[in-house]
């Protein structure tokens, strides 16, 4: 090192390593300091001892303090003029043993199956549900339920409320059901798990006609997509007035929106309208849309390279969840848990209109 020290200042330090045959970056004096020593632990004067330590985890493990939780354990001792420790070193203690968790039974993790309903024609599968509609007044809402078609995306019925239960449900599925004259054991209703779905008085009334019902899982926001979807194209439409003044005016937009909804071209099923799929006339309107293009095919041959274009058809089948082994919703509610109910008491509630 004191070769490169003494070299001259034309040299540079890298030519001189060359030539003395080592790494420039080892040249450089390095810095071997060693770093302090660790302390020595010291005994701790207020440490628990092990005897101690021993006492509060047979303590927290005896009969009377097994399904108890440490602050439990302490107050109770305290109440009886015994203090063995803090609660806060009794949890020290006990969280190395891993005794900290919950001690409680606990309620198992729910396995629920994924809902796959499959609709081949209208009136096959309904899917519905409730959206909040803000009004002019702050934190009030009004209600409206809805039901779809799955087939055909067409409106089956609607309703706005200032209330939410299940009595309300049933009035409008009952008005449905009657309108569409829906035999029992054709249709399939999909909806989420609230409140009023799950009542027992709501399904009972399904029961009774002999409707089959299909649920969410809980907590997945997906599972019933076309309600959800539905809401979010009556709230983004370019006229929706963001609040509503009262409940007639909130009728009043529904029933112009509904009307003009059912009769535009839309894009989940083929850009046929769902009036056209609903009530059987996507042949004729097919047919229509064939003779359009062969006329124009034949006056401008030169625009379609891959030949006559054709018109399409709208999906065959309409599902919730497609995928392989695909069930339907009869064989699906065979394996459903039923302790997803709760008691709601059928209440008397004025008539709403049903649209």
């Amino acid at each position: 090192m004191m070769v490169l020290n003494e070299r001259p200042a034309h040299v540079p330090r890298s030519r001189a390593c060359a030539a003395l045959g080592i790494s420039r970056t080892g040249s450089y004096p390095r810095d071997r300091r060693c770093g302090s020593p660790k302390p020595a632990s010291r005994p701790q004067p207020r440490q628990l001892g092990s005897v101690e330590r021993e006492r509060i985890r047979d303590l927290a493990g005896s009969e009377r303090y097994q399904d108890a939780s440490v602050r439990v354990i302490h107050a109770t001792e305290l109440n009886e003029g015994r203090v063995l420790a803090s609660v806060s070193t009794m949890y020290r203690v006990l969280r190395a043993d891993g005794q900290t968790r919950e001690r409680r039974p606990q309620r198992p993790p729910q396995n629920h199956a994924v809902p796959r309903v499959i609709a081949e024609r209208p009136n096959a599968a309904w899917t519905w549900d409730i959206s909040r509609l803000p009004t002019v007044v702050p934190r009030r809402y009004l209600n409206l339920y809805l039901i779809l078609d799955l087939f055909s995306r067409y409106p089956i019925a609607w309703m706005i409320s200032a209330k939410e239960n299940a009595a309300l449900a049933q009035h409008l599925f009952r008005n449905a059901l009657t309108r569409h004259q829906i035999p029992a054991g054709q249709l399939t209703v999909h909806q989420d798990r609230g409140a009023p779905m799950i009542a027992h008085s709501y399904r009972d009334f399904l029961d009774a006609f002999g409707v089959r019902r299909s649920y969410s899982r809980p907590r997945v926001s997906n599972d019933n997509p076309v309600s959800e979807a539905q809401f979010k194209t009556i709230k983004y439409s370019p006229g929706y007035p963001g609040r509503f003044r009262d409940i007639r005016h909130a009728r009043e937009w529904m029933q112009s929106f509904m009307t003009s909804y059912q009769h535009r071209p839309h894009e989940g099923i083929g850009f046929y309208t769902p009036a056209d799929v609903f009530h059987g006339h996507v042949d004729t309107v097919h047919a229509r849309r064939e003779q359009a293009l062969a006329a124009h095919y034949a006056a401008h041959p030169q625009r379609y390279p891959n030949g006559a274009p054709r018109a399409s058809l709208p999906p065959a089948v309409m599902a919730i969840n497609p995928g392989d082994g695909i069930t339907t919703a009869a064989e699906l509610l065979d394996q459903a848990p039923e302790n997803m109910a709760t008691h709601t008491p059928v209440t008397v509630t004025e008539e709403e209109p049903v649209h």
